[in-house]
This record gives structure tokens, sequence and C-alpha cells, in this order.
């Protein structure tokens, strides 16, 4: 059954999703799919019968596959970039501590731990008409010199995208403090199901999410663009993939971007519940943003999902992938789209 609901931030009515299928009676549960690694339980339940048992290995943080660099280090944190004077919860102080600075002088978090309503509008803005914002173009890109090493294309453009900064480790405040959201892990009750619509697994929440609500983060893998590129091309097209993230949001900022500093995400084999997220075109109920937490360059970066509305309990969650279906060159092959939304960008193949 679909419930109604109240628009978007866009102020597009949506559907939500409330996830119910004829069969009343769990086929397969496991009540913990994280086998204790996250804060809270998440369960799967298969109501229908017909889906097989996920084969993953469940990661809470995201680890290095092999050539990708990644360098956490405190030294490389400068004291001006990060509140090592602070004290407490610096959301409690009248004026902003310096990890404030990534967001134009004001924390991204309100005192209760949502996105602010204006950030996450601006996010949301970006995310569904990138065309109106800021792209930037690399000189020699990754995603096409890995298509074509000899005679790369030009860069498609890579919008440039808005950063949360949390403080971290060298940061004087406590761990409580309002600016360590996504750090601190998943806080919501969530549940992997079987879709009755033939997509596969899902994931829905068990509970109310406040528009802004942190869900959870995009683990998996952390693989360079070549290896991503060649991990699609050994694949023989018949396996079930989870959709792979580029971590392009800085991309057009250098001049030349080594291989081992163009990342990728896959959560194919090793990953967090958010590699069961389906996909929606336009207007998903959540939103990614990329969230500096312990590396002050931004070749890595945490992947985060928050809520773009108001989400009841038992309904699907869904993310916009951002996928340009009509680009058939891309490493990242696009799926035949069935999310459903009436602004669904894969019409024009179904037609």
């Amino acid at each position: 059954k679909n419930s109604s609901s109240g628009g978007s931030n866009s102020g597009n009515k949506v559907q939500q999703q409330s996830v119910t299928c004829e069969r009343k009676r769990p086929f397969q549960i496991i009540p913990d799919i994280t086998k204790g690694k996250e804060n809270v339980k998440i369960s799967l339940v298969d109501e229908i019968g017909n889906q097989d048992l996920p084969k993953f290995t469940y990661l809470r943080n995201n680890v290095v596959y092999q050539e990708a660099y990644v360098h956490i280090s405190l030294a490389r944190i400068a004291d001006e970039h990060c509140c090592s004077s602070c004290l407490g919860d610096c959301l409690s102080f009248p004026i902003p501590c310096a990890c404030a600075q990534e967001t134009g002088g004001e924390f991204a978090y309100t005192p209760e731990g949502q996105l602010r309503e204006e950030f996450l509008r601006t996010c949301i803005s970006m995310k569904k008409a990138p065309q109106k914002h800021h792209l930037v173009f690399c000189q020699d890109c990754p995603i096409e010199r890995c298509k074509n090493e000899r005679k790369p294309e030009k860069c498609k453009g890579h919008l440039v995208r808005k950063f949360i900064k949390e403080c971290w480790e060298k940061c004087g405040c406590d761990k409580q403090c309002g600016n360590r959201v996504v750090q601190r892990g998943i806080a919501s009750k969530l549940q992997v199901f079987s879709t009755c619509e033939g997509k596969g697994w899902g994931l829905k929440t068990l509970q109310d999410l406040p528009q802004g609500t942190f869900v959870c983060e995009y683990v998996g893998e952390i693989v360079t663009n070549t290896e991503l590129y060649e991990r699609n091309m050994k694949s023989s097209g018949r396996e079930r993939h989870t959709y792979p993230v580029t971590l392009d949001a800085d991309w057009g900022s250098e001049i030349v971007l080594k291989d081992e500093e163009a990342l990728c995400l896959d959560a194919t084999s090793f990953g967090n519940v958010a590699r069961f997220i389906n996909h929606r075109c336009f207007d998903a109920c959540l939103i990614d943003i990329p969230v500096e937490v312990e590396t002050p360059d931004r070749h890595y970066y945490h992947l985060a999902l928050f809520t773009t509305r108001d989400v009841r309990a038992n309904e699907e969650l869904t993310w916009d992938y951002g996928i340009d279906f009509d680009d058939h060159g891309h490493p990242i092959k696009a799926f035949r789209c069935i999310c459903g939304s009436p602004f669904c960008r894969d019409a024009k193949r179904k037609g």
C-alpha cells in the first residue's frame, strides 16, 4: 500500500512507499546482518521467499582494497583546521569553531542532530539540478583516462559539492559534540527486506525519521578508478552487483590526479547496510553528502546519507545514484531502471 505524503523540499509531491507484501509470514529472518558491528541491530526479513540471501562481508568502516591512497595522520591536520581549544559541545557556543569554516562559518547540524534546513535545501538543489551549479573540469580526467589511456576524451565535468566537516581526534570537544554525527554511526532502526516490485533487496526504516536525519554512511572497499574499471571489465554481466560510488567531489581542484588518488567505493563483496538501498530518480527520500572527518584533503571522504524530508516508519529508503542513463561509455554501467518515480530518467529506454 502507498500512503500519501507532503511535498519534498523542491515543492514536488512524492509518494511515500509504505513497504507491505501479500505474504505476511516471514520466510527467512536474520536477526542482525551486521553481526554486532553497528550500534543497533539490523534485521533481514524475506516475506516473499524468492530471494537468495546476500553474500557479502559486513563492514562498519571503509577499507582500502589495494592501490588506493588514504593517508590518515594527525600531523596533516593543521591547527587552524581543527578546534583544539574547544571544550564540551561546539554547537553550544555562540561563535562557531574552526571546523564550521567548511560550511560558511555555520555548522551543518542543528542541536537536535539533523541537518540545518538551509544547508539541506542547497544540497538537494545541487543534486536535482547540477547544471545550475558550479562544475569543474579535469585537465586529465581519471574516468576518461581509464577508458582510453592513450587518447582520453575531455572531462565531462564534476559537480563542486558542499562538504560537512566534523570535529575529530585533534579537536578539544568531547565525543558527544553536536558536530560529530556521521562518525558515531547508525542510530536508527532499519531493516533489510525483499521488495515486491522486482528490485531485489531493499532497506526500510522501522521508525519515523525527521527531515535531515543521518541514516547511514555508504561503506565499501576503497578502490582506485582503474581498479573499479578492471572489475567491471571482468564482470560477466550475470552477477548482481551493488552500484559503486565515485568520490569525485573535489577532482577538479587539481591539474592532474594520480590514479591512486582517484577513488571509488565498491560495496559488492564488502560493505554495510547502504548496499541494499535502491535507486529512485529525482524524488528519493535520501541524499548523499560528502563528510570530511579524518583527512584534510578531499581525495577520500565519507559519503553520508540523510533524509530529504520526513520519512514514516515502514517506508522504503531510496537514494538517487545520480546515474546518466544516456552515458553509455561510462565505466560504471547503468542498469534498467524500475524505480517507479514519475520523474524517472530512464523513460526513453523503456519507450
